[in-house]
């Protein structure tokens, strides 16, 4: 299936879901951006610019690896993870930031803004915007700030302003609706580097083609080093930009089972997590620009979520992933905070492998799953950020005392030093 068809005239929708939400101000700087994005999607020539330059840049292409020991303790499904941790940053969002620069310089805009969560994307885009001299400012949750400090201190130093949102819940969502604003007062100069695949056409079709090149490496080297397609590929999905990029290279496998993993926070019935399609809370609505499933209340008000990966803890669901779903090409799980400690400790120990918060959310059910398959089945699982910038949350996760010694320690330093 070619999911980014629009011969149907309704360009920018899946199904029912996508769409141009947006105030009148804005459809002139979204038109612009749809004309630059299909002028460089036709240029092969562009392509091979954006390849070259994360080669280059970024260290693509990332690996598969097998992971021998996880798959023995199990005593299941063959396990390997497609290696976007391994790309400059630390995670799979360089692939869209790298792209969208190289479309912010044929627009010829000279500022981005970008939002961020976990701060990976914060990260990516100041880094970014760094290479290719554009001013950058980051809007972050204030919650999200306190909790990813190590990425607000990389994101600061290479030069970018950190805003950090106070209003709402203070988190992605929040710094969503903070970088509309800045865009609507700026957007003669100003790109808008979007983060995930969701938002107003052309965004989720514009994330989702950047992020495609993870399903085109993850299909060859499968191939390569198992010698047949997987049977189920896991990814997390807050937004889904980094889901709808590995499944791409293989939607249209039908022996290939796609499983979207979500925040479960709390778990099912808590009203305290992230999950939009995994459990029955969503219901279809308009925020943000685009149509799609929210945690929303009977009048539409957007609800507070939750999970312990700030990546993950988002209201909406990219519009492609609603279609999908419904076309039963996509199947998504949820993973508790629990269970996401529970896992990060154990591919610690049996691979010496660090994911994310987010990336572990699909780490728990593909492993929870694995047990239940034959030992020649295969399983792939799209490691798409590494877990140093969550040291902080995993400490306290793990309740870790000498870490906690530690921070002590430094903060009595600091206090004296300042006396």
């Amino acid at each position: 299936m070619d999911i980014f068809d629009f011969s149907n005239g309704r360009d920018g929708y899946y199904g029912q879901y996508g769409g141009v939400f947006l105030p009148e101000v804005l459809h002139s700087t979204i038109e612009e951006l749809l004309h630059c994005f299909r002028e460089c999607k036709e240029d092969p020539n562009f392509w091979r610019e954006y390849v070259r330059l994360l080669q280059n840049y970024s260290g693509r292409p990332t690996p598969v690896t097998h992971l021998p020991n996880l798959s023995s303790h199990l005593g299941g499904a063959q396990i390997y993870v497609k290696r976007d941790d391994l790309n400059h940053t630390g995670s799979h969002k360089m692939n869209n930031v790298m792209g969208q620069g190289l479309l912010c310089q044929r627009l010829g805009k000279k500022k981005v803004i970008a939002e961020t969560g976990a701060g990976q994307h914060g990260y990516a885009t100041a880094t970014m915007a760094a290479r290719f001299g554009f001013d950058c400012k980051i809007y972050m949750g204030a919650v999200d700030v306190a909790r990813q400090r190590p990425n607000v201190f990389w994101m600061e130093n290479l030069g970018a302003e950190v805003i950090a949102v106070q209003d709402g819940q203070k988190t992605l969502k929040d710094a969503i609706n903070e970088c509309m604003r800045d865009w609507v007062l700026n957007m003669t100069d100003t790109h808008y580097v979007l983060g995930t695949a969701c938002g107003p056409h052309p965004f989720p079709e514009m994330v989702s083609w950047f992020q495609s090149i993870i399903g085109i490496e993850a299909r060859e080297q499968i191939l390569a080093l198992a010698g047949k397609l997987p049977d189920r590929i896991y990814a997390c999905v807050g937004g889904g930009s980094n889901a709808i990029g590995i499944f791409q290279g293989f939607l249209n496998d039908d022996n290939v089972e796609l499983v979207g993993c979500e925040a479960g926070g709390f778990g099912a019935g808590s009203n305290m997590h992230a999950a939009r399609l995994a459990y029955n809370d969503a219901s279809i609505g308009v925020a943000q620009g685009y149509k799609t499933y929210f945690l929303q209340d009977q009048q539409g008000n957007m609800r507070e979520t939750h999970s312990i990966a700030a990546g993950l803890d988002y209201i909406g669901v990219n519009p492609i992933f609603s279609y999908l779903w419904e076309q039963g090409k996509v199947r998504f799980e949820a993973a508790t905070d629990l269970e996401v400690k529970e896992a990060l400790r154990l591919i610690m120990r049996t691979e010496g492998l660090i994911p994310a918060l987010e990336t572990t959310h699909a780490f728990v059910t593909a492993i929870k799953e694995a047990q239940t398959m034959a030992a020649d089945q295969i399983i792939l699982i799209n490691q798409s950020g590494r877990g140093d910038k969550d040291i902080f949350m995993i400490a306290d996760a793990l309740n870790d005392q000498q870490w906690k010694s530690f921070i002590k320690d430094k903060a009595a330093q600091y206090r004296l030093e300042e006396n």
